[in-house]
């Protein structure tokens, strides 16, 4: 009585810590509030069921079911300010780096929305480009990406399609479409296809890292985060064997070691570390 949902949250999280999914409307406020519950330690959220995507409620609960699965065997994270995330007490030097012809890309899931962000306040405003797919619906992404704007020195922006792919800029993919690389006539563009959903999402992170496997080659850093299921295993597979360096996140420091797991048995990984050690350990990569 008399307190929101993110009231209650911050109250459970600080009193007696459990793993919680967030069921979210569709709206932007909503999506605010849901980065929110995130923040404050919820492992996954799902959108409300709507009777206009066509989607049974079959369908829905399954989803529902898996994301309870995940999170109970999920790693709680320490709670944070439920106002926001606070900057680091001093922002990443320049890095020089920014001219060099790398790209780094990243791929994420179930705990991603906070691994990116602390991926990222370890990145130099002058970084190489970044591509990122982490699975969200797509109301959520547009938010998303504000969000890690404000937090971060590189510039974040939601993928439009047809950008061109620059230093110091962070590329989010939209929730409605995959996001791929392609070459331009003076550099790398983004792309946009809303073709089908690839290992049940879209975006896929195999489809990100296919095209940079095909496309950049041994110039990409390829970077798997948190996440439930397989996707993007193959794709950072495919990447080590375009000779690019390849990076998971640690059973340790991931909230569900889904992803990075996969992508560890298929021999995709170069190096593991934590997630705190992450940024500084691709950055170095992008130093060679």
């Amino acid at each position: 009585p008399k307190m929101d949902g993110i009231e209650f949250l911050e109250r459970l999280m600080r009193l007696r810590p459990m793993p919680v999914v967030m069921v979210s409307s569709f709206t932007e406020s909503a999506s605010d509030t849901t980065l929110k519950a995130l923040e404050l330690g919820a492992i996954d959220f799902i959108g409300k069921p709507r009777a206009d995507n066509g989607r049974s409620m079959e369908s829905y609960a399954e989803d529902l079911v898996e994301k309870i699965r995940a999170a109970k065997g999920a790693r709680l994270r320490k709670m944070t300010s439920s106002s926001t995330v606070p900057l680091p007490a001093s922002l990443p030097p320049k890095s020089g780096l920014a001219g060099n012809g790398k790209i780094i890309f990243v791929g994420a899931s179930t705990g991603g929305t906070e691994a990116i962000r602390e991926f990222l306040l370890g990145i130099p405003a002058d970084c190489p480009p970044i591509l990122i797919v982490q699975h969200m619906p797509e109301s959520f992404t547009a938010s998303f990406a504000r969000r890690l704007d404000s937090l971060s020195a590189p510039r974040v922006i939601e993928a439009q399609g047809n950008e061109k792919v620059e230093p110091g800029t962070v590329y989010i993919a939209p929730g409605h479409s995959h996001l791929l690389i392609r070459r331009g006539n003076s550099g790398y563009l983004t792309e946009l296809v809303a073709t089908p959903p690839v290992n049940r999402h879209r975006p896929s992170v195999d489809v990100l890292f296919d095209s940079a496997a095909a496309l950049v080659g041994r110039k990409a850093v390829g970077v798997i985060l948190t996440g439930m299921g397989k996707d993007g295993a193959q794709g950072l597979l495919r990447l080590r064997q375009a000779g690019a360096r390849t990076f998971g996140q640690d059973e340790a420091s991931c909230v569900v070691y889904g992803m990075p797991r996969e992508a560890f048995l298929v021999g995709a990984v170069e190096e593991q570390c934590s997630l705190e050690e992450m940024a500084k350990r691709v950055m170095g990569a992008v130093c060679v």
